[in-house]
C-alpha cells in the first residue's frame, strides 16, 4: 500500500501486541499479516496537535493515534468477521493545512477504493479534510454527516483549528446542512449565536439533555435519521464524527477539554454501535483523546473498545 500512499508512516511495530497464546490470540497478531487488498476497514492516524493548539486547548493530541493503537491491539478478535489493515499515521508538518490536505488524499483514496475508514486524530479539526473526502468521493448531497460533540465545532476564526470545521463544511457547500446532525452538544458550552446558525441552516440539533430523555442514547439520533434514510432508500454514505470530549471526564479523563458532565461510557458505545449497523457509514474518526492526561488508560481503551464494537458489526 505504501507505494499508493506517499503520505503514511508505518505504524511501530512494538504496538501490535501479542500474548504467544494460540488459544488467546490478539489483534495485534492478526492485523499486520493482512494485506490492503484484502482489507474491508482501514485504520489510519492522524498525529496532529496543531489545530487544538491553535484554539487554546491542551495539547498533547498527536500522542493519540499510537496510544489508541495500543490499547486496540490488546484486544481480542471475538466477534469481528471482517478483515482490517493498519495503514499507519499520516505525515504532518508544522503547517496544519498541509497536513490536512495529505489526510484528504489518503481518506479519499481508501473511500474510492470501496473500503470503510477508521481515522483516529489528532483534534477534531480532521473532520474538515474527513468530509472533504466524502463529498469527493461520494458528491455532496449523497453524504449525511454526524458530530457527535459537546461543541458545536462551527466558529468563525481567522485561521482554521479544531473549533471550526464543520462550519468549513457548510461555507464551502461540502455538505448540505439538513444532511449534518449535531449530537449530544451541551447548551452550557453552546454559543446562542452558532445555536441560531446551526437552526436556521437546517441542521439537526440534538442536545445531550434530550439524548437523556429517551430510552437509550442512540434512540434520538435513529428517531432523526430515519425518515431521512427511507427518503433516499439508504442510498446516502454517512460520515460519523466521534469527539471525546461528548464523554463525561469520569470515563474518559485524557481529552482536550474536560467535563463533568456528557455522555456515559455505555452511551458513548451505543451511538457507536448505531454508527455500525448503519450498511452505509464510510468513516468514523475518533478525535480530542490527550493522553497526557489520561487515568488509567481509560480513555484510550474507551475508543479501542468504541472501535472493537464498529469493526464487530461490519460484514
Amino acid at each position: 500500500m505504501n507505494e499508493n500512499f506517499q503520505n503514511l508512516n508505518p505504524t511501530d511495530k512494538k504496538l501490535f501486541f501479542s500474548k504467544n497464546d494460540r488459544n488467546d490470540v490478539r489483534l495485534g497478531e492478526i492485523v499486520p499479516q493482512t494485506k490492503y487488498e484484502e482489507a474491508q476497514v482501514v485504520i489510519v492516524g492522524c498525529p496532529n496537535n496543531e489545530g487544538v493548539k491553535r484554539s487554546g486547548g491542551r495539547e498533547g493530541t498527536e500522542l493519540a493515534p499510537d496510544a489508541i493503537r495500543e490499547q486496540f491491539y490488546k484486544l481480542t478478535p471475538f466477534g469481528i468477521k471482517i478483515k482490517l489493515f493498519e495503514a499507519g499515521n499520516i505525515s504532518v508538518t508544522d503547517s496544519l493545512e498541509e497536513s490536512h490536505e495529505n489526510l484528504y488524499k489518503t481518506v479519499n483514496k481508501i473511500l474510492s477504493d470501496g473500503k470503510k475508514v477508521i481515522v483516529l486524530g489528532g483534534g477534531n479539526d480532521i473532520a474538515y479534510p474527513n468530509g472533504n473526502a466524502m463529498a469527493e468521493t461520494f458528491g455532496v448531497g449523497n453524504w449525511l454527516g454526524v458530530n457527535v460533540d459537546a461543541h458545536f465545532d462551527v466558529e468563525i476564526a481567522d485561521e482554521r483549528n479544531n473549533s471550526t470545521p464543520f462550519r468549513q463544511l457548510i461555507d464551502e457547500k461540502l455538505i448540505r446542512p439538513d444532511y449534518f446532525y449535531e449530537i449530544a452538544f451541551q447548551t452550557h458550552f453552546a454559543s446562542p449565536i452558532y445555536y441560531r446558525f446551526l437552526l436556521d441552516s437546517g441542521v439537526h440539533l440534538s442536545s445531550l439533555e434530550q439524548i437523556r430523555s429517551r430510552e437509550t442514547a442512540d434512540l434520538e439520533l435513529r428517531e432523526m435519521m430515519r425518515q431521512k434514510f427511507i427518503n433516499h432508500s439508504n442510498s446516502l454514505s454517512t460520515f460519523f464524527s466521534f469527539d471525546m470530549e461528548a464523554v463525561r471526564s469520569a470515563d474518559a479523563p485524557g481529552t482536550s477539554f474536560s467535563s463533568p458532565l456528557g455522555l456515559r461510557a455505555g452511551e458513548f458505545i451505543q451511538i457507536v454501535k448505531f454508527a455500525a449497523s448503519l450498511t452505509n457509514t464510510k468513516l468514523v474518526q475518533f478525535t480530542e483523546v490527550n493522553p497526557n492526561f489520561d487515568v488509567d488508560n481509560r480513555t484510550t481503551m474507551l475508543v479501542a473498545i468504541a472501535m472493537h464494537r464498529f469493526c464487530s458489526l461490519q460484514k
